[in-house]
């Protein structure tokens, strides 16, 4: 009986990154079935783990963030298993992504991580896409971790300003 929950849990993951059109990292997926209460986060765990085994998605770790990709046979598995899901489960999951869409967009279109160079210093990696293309992808070097690391949480909340100025000083035909 546990095994059938089990293949219900990694259906539903399965149908949330066919239905998204961002990628989604795992904690918003927690998000979604803890907070219906569908299951626990240890057998949710377990369910990511075997997803991974079975290589029905691919992990992207971003920093502190993990995303999920379906893979073909990911695909095949929600085909062939799709039936045994509550349908009612499917239209909450819509209606969960569509609710949320700005705000996981967002969540997956600006990223930041940083890694220590050989000389000791720091380089932060900072990225903001759209439509899954970068539009902006700059690397700056630090000289201390937690400079790499103030860097990176400040992207997630100035990325949009400083694309904005960027894009402003390198677009003016004027140099005033």
């Amino acid at each position: 009986m546990a095994s059938q929950y089990l293949t219900l849990y990694k259906i539903i993951v399965l149908y949330m990154l066919k239905r998204s059109d961002v990628a989604l990292s795992k904690s918003q997926i927690y998000d979604f079935i803890l907070g219906n209460e569908y299951t626990t986060f240890m057998t949710l765990q377990e369910a990511f783990g075997e997803l991974n085994e079975q290589k029905l998605v691919i992990e992207d770790k971003e920093r502190n963030r993990t995303f999920l990709e379906i893979t073909e046979a990911g695909e095949e598995a929600l085909h062939f298993f799709i039936g045994q899901m509550n349908p009612e489960i499917r239209l909450q999951i819509d209606s969960y992504l569509k609710d949320n869409k700005i705000r996981l967009r967002n969540e997956s279109s600006i990223l930041a991580d940083y890694n220590k160079r050989s000389d000791g210093q720091y380089v932060a990696r900072l990225i903001v896409k759209e439509l899954g293309e970068d539009i902006i992808n700059l690397n700056i070097t630090v000289p201390t971790e937690a400079m790499a690391d103030s860097v990176c949480a400040k992207w997630q909340e100035k990325s949009s300003d400083i694309y904005a100025y960027i894009a402003q000083k390198l677009l003016n035909d004027s140099d005033s």
